[in-house]
């Protein structure tokens, strides 16, 4: 199939399929006489979970380990438990960060009147630079 059809068969744009295959995630088409780039069902079902990957947060690099788990017949499903129980823990800190980020948020917008006065706190803290526990 061409590059159309397999973006449409994947889901994955054919401006991401190709930068997929420039940085290595996807390997090089097979080309038409005429240069046109050419798929296989294996590359679609690469593509599907590279797109789910993504869908899932992981990076560009995870990715690239998690497809040399998933293409690798040998592997053990420990490595494949051991980096999503790595990706859950960074997401629970991620989690936390933004919850102390909201808290903060809505604090400061308790304190602020909303009105027609010029004076805000949350200018007023911003322009202090007060740390209040968020990294």
């Amino acid at each position: 199939m061409n590059i159309g059809e397999a973006s449409k068969a994947s889901g994955v744009s054919t401006k991401m399929i190709r930068h997929y295959e420039s940085i290595g995630l996807l390997r090089q088409a097979q080309r038409t006489d005429s240069g046109y780039r050419v798929y296989g069902d294996n590359d679609v079902q690469t593509l599907r979970f590279i797109r789910r990957s993504r869908d899932l947060g992981f990076s560009i690099e995870r990715i690239r380990t998690l497809l040399n788990l998933w293409q690798n017949q040998s592997r053990r499903s420990a490595d494949v438990k051991a980096l999503a129980t790595q990706y859950i823990a960074e997401l629970d800190e991620d989690i936390a960060k933004l919850q102390s980020i909201r808290a903060q948020l809505t604090r400061l917008q308790g304190c602020c009147h909303g009105d027609q006065r010029p004076d805000c706190p949350i200018l007023e803290e911003l322009g202090a630079g007060k740390a209040s526990g968020a990294g």
